[in-house]
């Protein structure tokens, strides 16, 4: 073996281990999300997907797997066309989600109180997986998205955490916003139904975040709506 190819001394160690994750992390916890969502999508009933259950979960998953096998190479790591990718993968499963909240609006309100209780649970894993999804939008929208926010080469930014408010006091001088920053903000904006501690500045950040607060609003009522029918 040539010396050049010898292991360093390092390799293995926790601290080297660390630091790999580091590197993948901005690509690794948004996959882990998306997978999140298309398990999600397996629990649905037969009504309330398009064809067999598992097909467009499979599907996605095939497109995910792609990616996360991808996304480790250095060329493919930090290139647009990975994360023109990722927005389409992102926005096939939104539109999926779509429509299954379609169906289910359709069947809390005509079907009958022997398929009840299923839609109803249906109807909380789907609003759970439009707080991942709606994360996933906030993380690739805001600043350029990940790639940008990495290299240090992002715009002005689309929301407004509160570490940016006071830096001085809440964050350190090189702080920037995580995957789990973007996943609070959709939960809160999904339950409150309007913005929190994050403010939307751009225009593309305050239609996505009124968007998701109509469907969260839209599958809470109507959840709550069928739960009644079927107490009473």
């Amino acid at each position: 073996m040539d010396s050049t190819e010898q292991p360093h001394p390092t390799q293995g160690s926790p601290s080297r281990i660390v630091a790999v994750l580091n590197r993948h992390a901005p690509f690794l916890g948004p996959e882990l999300v998306v997978l999140a969502a298309i398990l999600l999508g397996l629990a649905l009933p037969q009504k309330l997907t398009i064809g067999p259950t598992w097909l467009l979960p499979a599907v996605e998953g095939v497109l995910l797997l792609g990616l996360a096998i991808a996304t480790p190479h250095p060329k493919v790591r930090h290139s647009p066309l990975r994360r023109r990718f990722a927005i389409a993968l992102i926005g096939l499963v939104s539109a999926v989600n779509a429509v299954s909240l379609g169906l289910l609006s359709h069947y809390l309100l005509h079907g009958g109180k022997e398929s009840g209780r299923p839609l109803i649970f249906s109807g909380v894993a789907l609003w759970g997986t439009n707080v991942l999804l709606f994360a996933l939008w906030y993380f690739e929208l805001d600043r350029g998205g990940p790639i940008a926010r990495t290299l240090g080469d992002e715009r002005a930014p689309d929301f407004m955490f509160v570490q940016m408010a006071d830096a001085a006091r809440f964050s350190p001088p090189d702080w920037k916003p995580k995957l789990v920053d973007y996943l609070y903000t959709s939960f809160t904006n999904a339950t409150a139904f309007s913005p929190t501690d994050t403010m939307p500045l751009t225009s593309a950040a305050k239609w996505l975040m009124a968007s998701q607060a109509l469907i969260s609003l839209t599958t809470v009522v109507l959840i709550v709506a069928r739960a009644v029918n079927i107490l009473a």
